[in-house]
């Protein structure tokens, strides 16, 4: 009893700071604010260096990603804690790249990141007009339609990871007798072990930054083995302001149409956070204020973040599982890691160092993390009633969407109409979200 007792004790003390305005002493927001930006640095970073990997970027071209990634996550998460008006939340929601949009830039590498950020700043503005109009529109998207389309982003990501469990698309592409080798298969288990450990054993702080802590193990391992390139360390400059419209403007139908189709499911993403932090901190419901002002500010971070050639912004579920551990709810911690965000974004010498690692270190952490992505979107799905209906849903937009991703020939012969409709409808994610938002919306409730 006296176990328990003081268990209670400690846990008051905790969740004593439930309000989102609340200011806490700097001896605790800080180390807070440290924790956001650990639970979400290692995704934050992989997703330029994934797409530099599929662009062909340099590694000046890929550090410069990566700190332009963490700048502009640091100025999204202060757009949402901090807020202007109707934009933002006002609570600790933390922004950073996305991994769902991946599968959409993907396709469009011949074409170059300055139609990626272009279509990008669109969709993200078209997000803003989305928050503002929720309201209205905010039945549309069940857990069924949601979980859906989570789903099949994990799904599309898949490959992805195990490709740079392998070695990277270069050596798979270039030299495939080297991809897949023991050292990078090595590699990259050790970093899912490590995290798998210390998510499962460690505690607080461990706990929730298992994935960094595993990748510094994959880290050192690639030292070990001379897979380190310093050089890359070397060229890095210790200090760079961002600069914008590095990689032009190009307006690509077909990438504009994807957009503004993530920016319906990022908006159905940030919903479900928004409501997770105030469940989690709060134990009440999300404001309609806080949905519509945090959809907003979602959507002006990936605009901003385009701007300075970052990738699509929005925010992180890692980061809403912390609020609802910790019972801090203080959008003032959030701010403070929007601020470290910052302050590591202007120094390429981080980003140096994280350039020089193999692909296989971000393989292992990539296996966990879409691997997670997958299993979200099942979690989502099983909160719907799996009636005749609804299994009719699941199945026709599963199939369709898997189905034509795995046999694009199947729609060899469709016309683009100037919109590379082939390649939309093999994206796996378009025809399967569309195909349930559809089908919802039309097939009859019994």
């Amino acid at each position: 009893m006296m176990v328990r007792s003081r268990r209670s004790k400690k846990r008051g003390a905790v969740r004593g700071a439930t309000g989102a305005n609340k200011v806490l002493p700097l001896n605790q927001s800080i180390p807070l604010g440290i924790q956001h930006v650990l639970a979400m640095f290692a995704g934050n970073i992989t997703v330029p260096i994934i797409i530099a990997g599929i662009f062909g970027q340099t590694t000046e071209e890929k550090i410069f990603l990566i700190q332009m990634a963490l700048f502009v996550a640091g100025v999204a998460t202060i757009i949402q804690t901090v807020g202007y008006r109707n934009i933002g939340s006002r609570l600790p929601i933390i922004q950073g790249t996305s991994f769902a949009f991946i599968p959409v830039m993907a396709p469009f590498a011949k074409a170059g990141l300055g139609a990626v950020f272009t279509a990008a700043f669109i969709g993200g503005l078209f997000q803003m007009w989305i928050g503002k109009m929720l309201k209205p529109i905010r039945h549309m998207f069940p857990p069924l339609v949601t979980g859906i389309v989570v789903l099949m982003i994990g799904i599309s990501l898949l490959k992805v990871g195990f490709m740079y469990a392998g070695g990277g698309g270069w050596l798979m592409n270039n030299k495939p007798e080297f991809f897949g080798n023991a050292n990078h298969l090595f590699i990259s288990f050790t970093v899912l072990i490590v995290a798998l450990i210390a998510h499962q054993k460690g505690k607080g702080m461990v706990s929730s930054a298992s994935i960094l802590i595993g990748m510094v193990a994959g880290y050192i391992v690639a030292m070990a083995l001379g897979m380190v390139n310093y050089g890359k360390i070397a060229d890095a400059e210790w200090f760079a302001l961002p600069m914008p419209f590095q990689y032009g403007i190009d307006f690509i139908p077909a990438a504009i149409i994807l957009m503004l189709f993530m920016a319906i499911v990022t908006t159905i993403e940030t919903i479900g956070d928004i409501s997770a932090t105030t469940m989690g901190g709060a134990n009440r419901e999300a404001t309609d204020k806080e949905l519509s002002g945090g959809i907003m500010a979602d959507g002006l971070g990936t605009a901003f973040g385009s701007i300075f050639n970052a990738m699509p912004n929005t925010s992180y579920s890692q980061n809403a599982g912390l609020v609802a551990f910790t019972g801090v709810i203080s959008r003032h911690v959030g701010t403070i890691a929007g601020v470290i965000l910052i302050v590591l974004g202007l120094f390429p010498k981080l980003g140096g160092i994280i350039a020089a690692m193999p692909e296989s270190v971000l393989g292992g952490a990539a296996i966990i993390m879409f691997g997670l992505i997958t299993a979200a979107g099942i979690k989502l799905i099983s909160q719907s009633e799996m009636n005749q209906r609804n299994l009719l849903i699941l199945a026709l937009s599963l199939s369709f969407g898997i189905g034509m991703s795995l046999l694009p020939q199947f729609v060899a012969h469709i016309p683009d109409f100037g919109i590379s409709l082939k390649l939309l409808l093999t994206t796996g994610l378009i025809p399967a979200g569309l195909l349930a938002f559809i089908l919802n919306a039309t097939f009859q409730k019994k």
